[in-house]
């Protein structure tokens, strides 16, 4: 597994939590750059695809257990429901990520494109592979990316047609490659990976600690430590409160609950110290936080 900082000190990105798109145009993207702090985004997976374009510097990334470095004009694919996490040391690096659910591109029609090939995508019988190394196709897709990137900065003329225009030629493109995988029949290999994450995600407004995970899934708390720091780059310390803080915000955005409300709903016990991680996570206090929201809503 990539070697992200471990310690207290590392900070939790949050944006994956977001809604990607909306319901009317489900296309999304993300441009992260002048980063002032080494990243990571905590271990996630979601049901839209995902593209990773690397536009200078270099960022790790990790896509069911597999570990990738990418430089500038590098493309990394994750397909839906794939575990990923990605951060970097260098504060130089500048990244889109896009994301759209295959829904967005498939058809109607009970063609053969739709039985052959997009059905089996949107079900996970078939997968594209996670990176890209032909060099010719790196360039061509690189082109195409820099221009959909710029209808949807921009929002010009028919860009929510266009954009779907470009990935299917995207799509092509790997279809050209033969790009495409079969997932293995023996069940995934990050299996325990998501029971752990799933679990947790579901009981993280409980008093829950590694004695409790150990008890559930019949392994030891060393174990159980030892596991979360290998396979997810943080420790479950940081990942339980990653949960807590999204949930947390979450509450802020759409409920009129007190602070204390919302920190013992959100899992934390004492909530002078729910304040102090949202601070050092936000850069407001949570109050502050929610001030700034309704700001925007009106």
């Amino acid at each position: 597994m990539a070697d992200f900082q471990k310690g207290e000190d590392m900070i939790l990105e949050l944006k994956e939590t977001r809604p990607h798109g909306t319901k009317e145009y489900p296309y999304d993207q993300c441009f992260i750059h002048n980063v002032r702090h080494n990243f990571q985004f905590p271990v996630h997976w979601h049901d839209e695809f995902e593209i990773i374009y690397i536009i200078k510097g270099s960022l790790k990334i990790s896509i069911e257990d597999q570990d990738y470095t990418g430089k500038a004009g590098a493309v990394f694919l994750v397909n839906p429901r794939e575990l990923h996490l990605m951060g970097s040391f260098d504060l130089s690096v500048a990244y889109y990520t896009l994301l759209f659910p295959l829904e967005f591109i498939s058809f109607q029609s009970k063609d053969k494109l739709e039985q052959t090939l997009l059905q089996p995508l949107r079900s996970g019988r078939l997968l594209l592979a996670n990176e890209i190394k032909d060099t010719v196709l790196l360039n061509k897709l690189g082109n195409l990316f820099d221009e959909m990137v710029l209808l949807n900065d921009e929002k010009s003329l028919c860009y929510q047609l266009k954009t779907r225009i470009l990935l299917l030629t995207f799509l092509s493109r790997i279809m050209e490659q033969g790009l495409f995988t079969v997932p293995e029949t023996a069940g995934s290999r990050t299996g325990r990976q998501k029971e752990l994450l799933i679990y947790i995600q579901e009981h993280y407004m409980e008093d829950i600690t590694l004695q409790t995970l150990a008890d559930e899934f019949h392994l030891s708390e060393k174990y159980i430590s030892r596991y979360f720091k290998e396979h997810f780059c943080l420790t479950f310390s940081h990942y339980l409160n990653h949960l807590r803080l999204t949930g947390a915000q979450r509450l802020l955005e759409t409920t009129e609950l007190s602070v204390t409300d919302i920190a013992l709903r959100s899992g934390f016990s004492s909530v002078s110290y729910f304040i102090r991680m949202f601070k050092e996570c936000y850069g407001v206090s949570p109050l502050k936080y929610r001030k700034s929201v309704y700001r925007e809503i009106k």
